[in-house]
């Protein structure tokens, strides 16, 4: 028996597999108790489709599919692995950033081939094909440089502020009409003068829709991005004529779409608006400056006031990733909760500058999932909390969101520390948060600020604690 007429079945049956180990993972990543077992389906998903996809490069021309694959597999992993290993736990919304721009460019490039060189298609079908040609290529190339400038703003190469061009969402709009005119006419009369228009029309699209988001939006654009190299894959699957890449794309684009949309829903952001580049989004017409004196504390002082309180109440951020301050953390809640003191977390849907990103740090840190709450499980509880510790966090914990109509974040549901008996906030300086808007928490009668590194400063508490009431 030909040995193409049974790998080539058994090939598809392995997709299959992968299709729903890919599944089984998504399942997996959606609790903290099943994470891990998430990321095996997932893994031993890809290297399940990357052998059935060898295998049938090696039924063709051995020395132009299968080694070329190998040799950019080779180098792929190799440069994947080195930087992977270099990229601290705050750069990975970056990195993952950089990550989608290389789906969107390699989006394109099928596309550009499945124009160049189509292979044989059917007759019928050559209508679709260049559908598909055309319809790659633009959700590609939004997709790359829109992830670049996203790089760009999460590891602050470029302003967090959205660019607010005239007439921002009539470029849009004018951008998709000529897309859509472009695409009837490219099936019709297939002219490269057309693949070359729209791959930079949609390039300049990618680039203004991310960069008309603020930086407030950020999280919300990394896991709409996530969407976008989902449907670019899900693209290059149809090209392709892979069943599994199709599949594959399609959960990533689905998966990150509702994403988006949950935490649109979270920050009170429209989701349209958001996709769209702030579409009818207006600047606030006026906001109140936060104003006043506050009050500094110190770790002995912050010591003393846990050791006395009955329940405590941490809200992470961004800050405490920079500070990798999640060790001593783990370890500060275990010694307040060998006192009886309740502790527990409180986790901002929006929390650092990509979802999941505090739960990940207090999982590294050996951290009970038991206690660490989202927002809405938490918020109720704040003003029966006798401390809750702000390390880090900024934007997430601003009154300003709740009661100031003009703020840039107004409407955006926040976690209410300042309801709380006491609160201690824990940052550098004095300085706005990432989305750039003045905090008036900080100036509140029952605030306090303690600065420094937030790793020091916690591990001084820890030290101060140790003797207090031995």
């Amino acid at each position: 028996m030909d040995a193409a007429t049974w790998i080539g079945p058994l090939a598809v049956g392995a997709y299959i597999v992968a299709a729903l180990l890919f599944v089984f993972s998504l399942g997996g990543l959606s609790k903290h108790e099943t994470a891990r077992a998430g990321v095996g389906y997932g893994i031993a998903g890809m290297a399940l489709a990357l052998v059935a996809s060898l295998t049938l490069l090696a039924l063709g021309d051995p020395l132009v599919g299968l080694i070329g694959a190998l040799v950019a597999i080779v180098v792929g992993a190799a440069i994947g692995l080195w930087r992977a290993a270099r990229v601290q736990m705050t750069g990975m919304p970056q990195f993952i950033a950089l990550m989608h721009s290389f789906v969107g460019l390699a989006a394109v490039f099928i596309g550009w081939n499945g124009f160049l060189a189509p292979g044989a298609v059917p007759h019928e079908l050559e209508g679709i094909h260049r559908a598909e040609v055309f319809i790659g290529v633009f959700i590609g190339a939004v997709t790359f440089t829109g992830s670049i400038i996203a790089f760009l703003k999460l590891s602050e190469r470029m302003r967090s502020a959205p660019l607010v061009l005239p007439g921002r969402n009539w470029l849009n709009l004018l951008a998709l009409v000529a897309f859509i005119a472009f695409t009837v006419w490219f099936v019709i009369d297939p002219q490269l003068w057309l693949l070359v228009a729209v791959t930079a029309i949609a390039l300049l699209l990618g680039l203004h829709l991310v960069a008309s988001i603020g930086g407030g939006d950020m999280p919300v654009v990394i896991s709409m991005l996530n969407s976008y190299s989902g449907w670019a894959a899900a693209a290059s699957g149809f090209l392709l004529s892979n069943d599994l890449l199709i599949i594959a794309g399609a959960l990533v684009g689905a998966s990150g779409a509702y994403l988006s949309y949950i935490m649109c829903r979270a920050m009170n952001r429209s989701f349209i608006s958001v996709i769209l580049g702030g579409y009818g989004i207006a600047a606030p017409s006026r906001s109140e400056a936060a104003t006043g004196e506050h009050r500094e504390t110190s770790a002995e002082e912050v010591a003393r006031l846990l050791a006395d309180a009955r329940s405590v109440v941490i809200t992470p951020g961004y800050g405490m990733a920079v500070a990798q301050a999640q060790y001593p953390v783990a370890e500060l809640t275990r010694l307040l909760r060998e006192r009886g003191v309740e502790v527990r977390f409180g986790i901002h849907p929006v929390a650092g500058r990509l979802p999941g990103h505090m739960n990940v740090l207090l999982a590294e840190a050996k951290v009970p999932y038991d206690i660490v709450l989202e927002m809405d499980e938490i918020n109720d509880d704040l003003a029966d909390t006798s401390v809750v510790l702000v390390i880090g966090a900024n934007d997430t914990v601003n009154p300003a969101a709740a009661e100031d109509p003009g703020s840039p974040i107004a409407g955006m549901p926040v976690l209410r520390v300042w309801e709380a008996e006491n609160v201690v906030v824990f940052k550098r300086s004095m300085a706005s948060g990432y989305a750039g808007v003045p905090n008036p928490l900080f100036y509140r009668e029952n605030a306090a600020m303690l600065f420094g590194d937030a790793k020091d400063r916690v591990e001084d508490i820890v030290r101060a604690l140790a003797a207090v009431h031995r």
